[in-house]
């Protein structure tokens, strides 16, 4: 008696098992449609009829689905790298979404993205002309799909010359802090000849040093601070050269899922002292910061080092940067002048960053979906 209700159990558990499975590959978000069973409490029981009946085996079923399933919102199809995947796409993250009736289907590269869906949002992250181009005339094809993020804008982040400009025009009046973007100059060839350019520029050392365009490597990614004009000799080119500024060795990661704004510490560069400039010279990589061993949140930092930017400040300015850029999906990276109250410079912005080291992102992530979810639930209504 004892083995058959263990082994029954266990079917059980198999059985929910595989429906969430099924959810998540994106074959169906149904569950088992016509297997002919149905839930009762923890048993699996043949459907009946009208009257009463058990239904004959070889006739097609109908399932009683999980709450989460009748009230299914949402279908995100998704194109990701195999890492970003598996960074993102957490079982706790999918669980969770599941729940709120969002499912996450894998977009098939082989095949025509026309034909496969349909999707209520496209969320992606590839990189090249072709899958560009793929996502454009999708876009062109399926306007009521919501598309994160466009191509076009995540284009002007990937080049660091684009992705700051138009920093300065942010009305950020009134809500408690400013911002401003560290001189920068671009060198495309040629390091070591770029040294007068860089006095002409007015740009003072050290210089912080980081690849022109991002591509998703880890190299695109590589800083390096130069303290002299001989080390520039060092760097491979195409290039952006930033002037440093001291920040208490403390940045402020802040990630942006819509409307939902989360901020992070992260340890950086200690100040570089007048004297320390005299003596220095050459070049000095960068220790990453992105990673979740790099926090300074719970580190005993002086407190004007360690508060956080003010939030009205860092709402105005995620409002602004969102209609600047187009994107909904983004971080950036932020530093407070030492010694100022709140003076920030914005370093660097990433396009849909690792939010998997961003603390309890799975709810804030869900959220945002389910917002979306809502959005078109009253859109319908509203043209109904």
């Amino acid at each position: 008696m004892f083995g058959t209700l263990a082994s029954g159990d266990i079917e059980t558990a198999r059985l929910r098992r595989d429906l969430r499975i099924t959810c998540n590959l994106g074959f169906s978000c149904g569950g088992f449609e016509d297997i002919g069973m149905r839930f009762e409490g923890e048993s699996l029981v043949p459907q009946r009829g009208g009257d009463g009946e058990v239904v004959n085996e070889t006739v097609p079923f109908q399932v009683e689905r999980p709450l989460f399933q009748q009230t299914q919102k949402l279908v995100v199809g998704y194109a990701l790298t195999s890492k970003k995947k598996k960074s993102f796409l957490q079982p706790k993250l999918e669980y969770m979404a599941r729940r709120k009736g969002i499912c996450f289907v894998p977009i098939d590269l082989n095949r025509p993205l026309s034909e496969q869906g349909p999707f209520d949002v496209v969320l992606h992250k590839l990189l090249g002309k072709e899958w560009q181009e793929v996502i454009e005339d999708y876009q062109q094809k399926h306007p009521e799909v919501t598309v994160l993020d466009p191509p076009s804008a995540i284009k002007r982040i990937y080049n660091r010359q684009s992705m700051l400009q138009g920093m300065s025009d942010l009305n950020l009046s009134d809500c408690g802090g400013s911002i401003y973007v560290p001189k920068q100059m671009v060198v495309l060839k040629d390091s070591a000849s770029s040294a007068e350019r860089v006095v002409e520029a007015g740009l003072k050392f050290p210089l912080v040093a980081k690849p022109l365009w991002i591509d998703g490597s880890a190299k695109s990614h590589q800083l390096f601070l130069a303290y002299d004009k001989r080390s520039l000799a060092e760097l491979e080119p195409p290039l952006v050269l930033q002037e440093f500024v001291n920040h208490g060795g403390v940045m402020f990661k802040v990630f942006v899922v819509g409307d939902i704004i989360k901020v992070v510490r992260r340890f950086s560069l200690p100040n570089v002292s007048n004297c320390e400039k005299a003596k220095a010279g050459g070049v000095f990589k960068f220790p990453r910061v992105s990673s979740a061993s790099a926090s300074a949140d719970n580190a005993d930092l002086e407190p004007s080092v360690a508060e956080l930017p003010p939030k009205p400040f860092l709402e105005a300015l995620v409002k602004e940067l969102r209609t600047l850029l187009g994107l909904r999906l983004f971080n950036i990276d932020m530093i407070r002048e030492h010694g100022s109250k709140n003076v920030f410079s914005v370093i660097d912005i990433n396009y849909f960053p690792g939010y998997g080291k961003m603390p309890d992102y799975e709810p804030v992530v869900v959220d945002f979906f389910h917002s979306l979810a809502q959005a078109k639930h009253n859109k319908k209504r509203h043209c109904k």
